[in-house]
């Protein structure tokens, strides 16, 4: 015997202006999402934040101590490189959220980017 849920059975006739009921797709998705996002729990990734560069004599670098300032090629606010195992995958803002320093992706990059 056909269900008479129009969810499950898209045969059932539904009157007109009548409100239909709909399956909670995000639910499903996020099931769905949650299973498949568990396989990569034991994947492990190489991230590097990269503020800017630059180049320094070996002499200078071996009198780098705590206070020391090392300028950059980039300013201040510029967006930093994001980088999964050595490819530039985004680009980021540096954020400072309850006293610690984090990273906003503000752009995925195209693969061919990189």
């Amino acid at each position: 015997m056909a269900s008479a849920d129009p969810t499950t059975n898209p045969s059932v006739a539904v009157p007109s202006g009548a409100a239909v009921p709909l399956p909670d797709f995000a639910r499903a998705r996020s099931t769905e999402a949650a299973s498949a996002i568990g396989m990569l729990s034991d994947v492990n990734l190489s991230v590097r934040i990269e503020l800017g560069r630059t180049k320094m004599l070996v002499e200078d670098v071996l009198r780098l101590n705590t206070d020391s300032v090392v300028e950059l090629d980039k300013a201040a606010g510029d967006p930093v490189d994001i980088y999964v195992n050595g490819r530039r995958v985004a680009r980021g803002e540096v954020l400072v959220l309850n006293e610690n320093f984090c990273v906003r992706v503000s752009e995925i990059l195209e693969p061919f980017e990189s």
